[in-house]
């Protein structure tokens, strides 16, 4: 398995969640509750973002890993 990729933005209070590159993306879908999902051109899911998403502002980086390798 690839790296997961997370990044918040504080500012725009939005997560991203990338399974794959982000550069592979073609298309994104929203399904709802301020989640999209991102595709690549084969209709394959590698990412999403929740946009409206706060964190506590303490220590938001030592809480959130920023990447993740799977077994």
């Amino acid at each position: 398995m690839e790296k997961i990729k997370l990044y918040y933005d504080e500012k725009g209070r939005t997560l991203s969640v990338w399974f794959d590159t982000p550069v592979k993306e073609v298309v994104s879908e929203e399904v709802g509750d301020g989640v999209i999902l991102s595709k690549d051109k084969y209709g394959k899911v590698i990412g999403f973002e929740k946009l409206y998403m706060d964190l506590p502002k303490q220590k938001i980086a030592q809480s959130i890993p920023l990447e993740l390798i799977g077994a």
